[in-house]
């Protein structure tokens, strides 16, 4: 059965997808578009670029993650150099170790620009905080002048992968103004599970069922933020940013087509993920996919 699929983001807790995907092989089914942001971006582009479950779990069961802290060699000496760089260059970590492993891994299936894939059958979600909007690659890329059948889609991934202070922002110029230049940052600031992408068909109805994989409980099961002190409220701000949006859709709509992964023992940027912790994620995607799949109906 051929369904689009969206994935969420969360950094490298996104290993529960490769779970989630095996059970999705297993129980015969294909997808045929594809949508996501920052970490669900890549795993979005690399689906649909052909990989299968069997081969994800070899190719990031054999990666090492931590080669994306691309920092230089004075960060390393100079603990302080970093906080400089932040400052400057605006995030710890450049991205593009990330973007080079994508492009890479995409151009051993052929492909490497969204000419190389059918027309509408990826979506990547990106934060231009320069112009204040949300962004979807490669719709909105007219709007900045640039042809997007030319654009290489591991730059769109690095760009909905760019998470705020942690990677630098990528830049983007805008042909139509100049050169104008934004900055464009994880798309999870705007929309961290962008279910909503597939949803406005001309006609008012679906093609075919969209799933979601979300890597967090089921809405009802979300805990409140605790607000005790200042830090608190700055991260329970940032949280709400980042979920509002999404929550009320989904609370609305098709939350009985969506696989809720609750993945709470790992941050997003825990790059020291060891062997064991990568194993439990993935079987953990098996088992909440396996069972939501056991009692859903389109």
């Amino acid at each position: 059965m051929n369904v689009d699929g969206v994935f969420a983001g969360g950094g490298v807790k996104a290993f529960a997808f490769i779970g989630a995907l095996q059970v999705m092989e297993e129980s015969g089914y294909t997808f045929s578009r594809l949508a996501g942001t920052s970490a669900g971006a890549i795993f979005a582009s690399l689906i649909r670029a052909g990989y299968t479950s069997e081969e994800l779990l070899t190719m990031l069961d054999d990666l090492d993650i931590k080669k994306f802290k691309d920092a230089g060699m004075s960060i390393v000496l100079f603990p302080f150099a970093k906080w400089l760089r932040l400052y400057y260059r605006l995030g710890m970590y450049s991205g593009v170790k990330l973007e080079q492993w994508l492009s890479q891994a995409l151009k051993e299936k052929g492909i490497s620009t969204f000419a190389d894939l059918p027309v509408d059958s990826l979506k990547i979600i990106a934060s231009d905080i320069s112009r204040g909007r949300l962004i979807v690659l490669p719709d909105d890329l007219p709007d900045y002048g640039i042809n997007p059948q030319s654009f290489s889609i591991a730059h769109a991934v690095r760009m909905s992968c760019s998470v705020p202070y942690f990677f630098e922002p990528v830049k983007l110029y805008n042909r139509k103004k100049g050169g104008e230049r934004s900055y464009v940052v994880d798309g999870g600031i705007l929309s961290n599970f962008p279910l909503w992408v597939f949803s406005g068909e001309r006609d008012g109805t679906l093609r075919r069922p969209v799933l979601g994989f979300q890597l967090k409980p089921e809405l009802d099961e979300i805990p409140p933020n605790e607000i005790k002190n200042a830090i608190d409220l700055y991260q329970s701000l940032f949280v709400t940013m980042r979920q509002a949006h999404d929550l009320r859709y989904i609370s609305k709509k098709h939350a009985k087509n969506i696989v809720f992964i609750p993945v709470d023992n790992v941050t997003s940027t825990d790059f020291n993920l060891d062997q064991e912790q990568k194993k439990v994620l993935i079987e953990l995607g098996r088992q909440e996919t396996a069972r939501f799949l056991h009692s859903w109906s389109y």
